[in-house]
């Protein structure tokens, strides 16, 4: 695997490479170098893409495995539950797959996270792989190992942490990608600026045109730079006990919004509305000027994300927040920016600095 570049995600018990790729012609490659010959494998993907590409990563793969299924499930967030993995291990069970088998998640976050709690919990464990097609899938939900669903309007708060065994990255297939869906995406390339990096900020809002026209050297610079920092982080903190808390930035407020709003919106569009949230919060502490929160906003909108979110009561969207996975002791965590590339973790939010935030993002 000479011709392709990657980079190692090495967790101390584990480690795994991300393969960069314009094509899927070295993921059979890939797996045969895990010592997948011969072996079984199960893609889990969506319907809609599914139809684009699950019979050329099926032709791929049948050069390294015995043999090679697909399950498709119904695109979207709503498929995001346990009906739906029972659906996956009744098709696993009727197919004959086994502790040896092998599970590989192909397309957005949603397919990625079920088809890694299917390959967490299936025979009490199967060897799992990211194929990633969504630039939110790209930059983020496809590397860290958080796998699992959703339950009623309450986002992944059944799942677990099962790293995959490599995730390959085919930046092509985002050429099939639908406008509104890549703009989800840059929601968290954005905050991997504000959390992480003041110059990869600025990078992105220098070639905000070159990237939203997508120039394939600005989209491929940008995939790796969020790879590279979620490697880092995932590193030192595998289980989202401190530091890989920071990677929850805008993600509090915005789950709730999420699931509120029945998962209408993205995944991507709730984050913005959630860091334009908590932007604020940074703002009333004097941690960073307005005109910072504004450019924030005036970058979110550029990319034709939401800032702000209508049919909500500020008050449901608080009392939402008492069930995300980062309340301890009834108690709320919020990661908050103090200066652009550079955050906080703290517990010591008031309500009525949280209702200030909430409310700032609400249209009456």
């Amino acid at each position: 695997m000479n011709n392709i570049e990657n980079i190692v995600v090495d967790t101390g018990t584990t480690a795994y490479p991300i393969y960069f790729a314009d094509d899927f012609g070295s993921l059979a490659e890939a797996a045969e170098k895990c010592g997948y010959k011969g072996r079984k494998l199960c893609i889990i993907t969506d319907n809609n893409v599914g139809g684009i590409y699950a019979e050329t990563i099926k032709r791929e793969m049948e050069k390294v495995f015995s043999e090679v299924k697909v399950c498709t499930f119904k695109a979207g967030e709503k498929s995001k539950t346990l009906d739906t993995i029972r659906d996956f291990y009744e098709f696993l069970l009727e197919n004959k797959f086994d502790r040896k088998s092998v599970i590989a998640g192909l397309g957005g976050g949603v397919a990625g996270d079920m088809a890694g709690f299917a390959a967490a919990s299936f025979m009490r464990g199967v060897d799992f792989i990211q194929i990633p097609t969504t630039l939110l899938a790209q930059v983020d939900s496809s590397v860290g190992g958080k796998v699992g669903v959703d339950l009623g309007s309450y986002k992944n708060v059944v799942g677990a942490f099962y790293q995959p065994k490599f995730v390959y990255i085919n930046t092509s297939s985002l050429d099939t990608l639908p406008k509104r869906e890549f703009s989800a995406g840059m929601a968290e390339v954005i905050k991997y600026g504000i959390i992480q990096s003041e110059d990869f900020y600025k990078y992105i809002i220098e070639n905000k045109e070159k990237i939203k026209s997508f120039d394939k050297e600005y989209i491929r610079h940008i995939i790796r730079s969020c790879c590279e920092m979620k490697a880092v982080v995932v590193s030192k903190d595998e289980h989202d006990t401190g530091l890989r808390e920071i990677l929850n930035y805008g993600h509090t407020i915005g789950h709730a919004v999420e699931g509120l709003k029945g998962f209408e919106l993205l995944h991507g569009e709730c984050v913005a509305i959630g860091m334009a949230a908590v932007t604020d919060i940074s703002v009333k502490r004097g941690y960073i000027g307005e005109d910072k929160l504004a450019e924030l906003k005036e970058l979110l909108k550029f990319f034709d994300l939401p800032v702000s979110v209508s049919g909500l009561k500020a008050e449901n969207v608080y009392e939402q927040l008492f069930h995300d996975k980062k309340v301890s002791s009834n108690k709320l965590k919020f990661v908050i920016a103090d200066s652009v590339g550079s955050t906080i973790r703290t517990s010591d939010v008031a309500k009525d600095e949280v209702m200030a935030a909430i409310n700032s993002v609400i249209e009456d």
